[in-house]
């Protein structure tokens, strides 16, 4: 194939490559529906570490049975509500009340956390 073919060819392709790289967040980002959302969960554990972050915060917490991953707001809304970063530390007890993944065994999404005696709703 003439590379002058083969550039023209591939035009489309590198031309559509930034849309498609623009959207990757949000395909990574799972729905809401991944959740058992008739069950809610109550989690009372150590911070292992915590993320404030894109797409959402999020934290592992310590808990008897299991380490938990938990998929907390976003970050402006963390803020919004009183939880500014740095305001939740690795060693903080907290207690999350949410919905456990359908798929991911220790995965779960918090609508509520509680710590320093703070309690604020998340969603």
């Amino acid at each position: 194939m003439p590379a002058r073919l083969a550039r023209r060819s591939l035009l489309p392709l590198l031309a559509a490559l930034p849309l498609g790289l623009a959207n990757a967040p949000a395909r990574a980002h799972h729905g809401w529906s991944g959740y058992i959302s008739d069950t809610e969960i109550e989690l009372t554990g150590t911070v292992a570490e915590i993320s404030f972050g894109m797409p959402h915060c999020t934290l592992r917490l310590g808990t008897p049975e299991k380490t938990w991953t938990c998929v907390l707001a976003p970050l402006s809304r963390m803020t919004r509500r009183g939880l500014p970063d740095g305001s939740i530390k690795a060693g903080d007890t907290v207690t999350l009340v949410g919905y456990a993944s359908r798929t991911v065994p220790d995965e779960m999404r918090a609508d509520r956390i509680t710590v320093g005696g703070k309690t604020v709703e998340l969603r």
